[in-house]
């Protein structure tokens, strides 16, 4: 379901979220800077999103269904006036016919065609610069070729020595973190600051993350036997001896999938949002979150396997009702398998977005 969604009536409701002048004058857009948040009855938030020239709907990342834009009078002023829970951050987009715009009145972005909103309350999320949608994010100057026997196919596959380089942290999607969420900064920024020792970071990208980062795709061992080799051979300082493991939704599944099947392998994860609702052949279901809940992963993990060796941290969006149900078994089905066990929730759906600060932290953490 939208969010409930309220009509503007005067132009003083406008005034209530900063925004002087008549709408639609070039004084009124000369001061727009959008998305706004004012206090709501409810604890939660009323926030404006404004579109100048053209209808449009805000497209919400996991979180709500798109919400319309209504016109103020007859000027060029679109606008939606969303209700919001506390603690929310979430990337958005404009609609207009198919195509997607990122919001030229809000600074924050995530590549080219999407903003990131955040409600007052939400937590800061330290290292992470602020990018706007037409900025470049930079990229690591050491790029690999991996050609993939057991895989099949040709991906490149980025590394970068933050500090000069340390423990492997392979972040799963790592396009998403390359060019959409600048992890290369953030991470240079917590090892200048003294929050985690000098890491190698390793971007994978993913061909195909359902057929991948489900159990038997052979994945984890072409990273054994082929893509950590590359690495060791690439002239960047990589400690292949520590290697802690990053990946959310299903790049999460994935993580700890691998750290029971090869411990040897992955002993140390930062999960986020695991789809652990995953079983073989739940995209048939109508629901795939009906299933059991923890789905397979919580099913190994009923059989009690020596997990005492393993250190996760597991982080799930707060917002993110129907993951929670699978989610929490797992987290402690783990600790009762003798992992090292931490849990925390972000402010956020199932969004990139909201797990950054996570991110870094939790590989930090896992690094011990």
């Amino acid at each position: 379901m939208p969010p409930v969604t309220e009509r503007i009536h005067t132009e003083d409701d406008f005034v209530a979220f900063g925004l002087p002048g008549t709408p639609g004058t070039d004084e009124f857009w000369g001061a727009a800077r959008t998305p706004a948040s004012v206090p709501a009855d409810d604890g939660g938030w009323t926030t404006l999103f404004l579109r100048r020239g053209s209808p449009a709907s805000i497209g919400f990342e996991s979180w709500s269904e798109p919400v319309p834009l209504r016109r103020w009078r007859d000027t060029d002023c679109w606008y939606a006036q969303v209700h919001m829970p506390q603690r929310l951050r979430v990337t958005y987009q404009f609609l207009v016919d198919g195509a997607a715009y990122a919001d030229p009145f809000n600074p924050v972005g995530a590549g080219p065609d999407r903003s990131v909103a955040a409600t007052p309350d939400a937590p800061a999320q330290p290292h992470w610069p602020v990018v706007g949608a037409d900025d470049v994010l930079p990229l690591p100057r050491t790029r690999l070729r991996w050609n993939s026997e057991r895989l099949g196919g040709r991906r490149t596959v980025r590394v970068h020595p933050a500090g000069g380089g340390g423990p492997v942290v392979l972040l799963l999607d790592g396009d998403d973190w390359l060019y959409l969420h600048p992890a290369m900064s953030a991470f240079d920024s917590a090892v200048a600051g003294g929050e985690m020792p000098p890491v190698t970071l390793v971007f994978l990208p993913a061909k195909d993350r359902a057929a991948e980062f489900t159990r038997g795709s052979g994945l984890w061992e072409a990273v054994r036997d082929e893509l950590l080799p590359l690495v060791a051979e690439s002239g960047v300082t990589a400690d292949l001896d520590r290697l802690v493991v990053a990946g959310q939704s299903l790049g999460g599944l994935s993580a700890l999938n691998a750290a029971l099947e090869l411990p040897e392998l992955v002993s140390r994860v930062a999960c986020q949002s695991g789809s652990f609702w995953w079983t073989p052949g739940v995209k048939d279901l109508a629901d795939p979150f009906g299933g059991p809940a923890g789905g397979s992963v919580a099913a190994r993990l009923r059989e009690r396997p020596d997990l005492s060796g393993l250190r996760i941290a597991f982080d799930v969006g707060e917002h993110e009702t129907r993951m929670l149900p699978h989610c929490e078994p797992v987290e402690t089905l783990t600790a009762e398998a003798g992992a090292t066990v931490r849990v925390s929730r972000s402010a956020s759906g199932h969004d990139r977005a909201g797990w950054r600060h996570a991110l870094v932290r939790d590989v930090a953490w896992a690094l011990g």
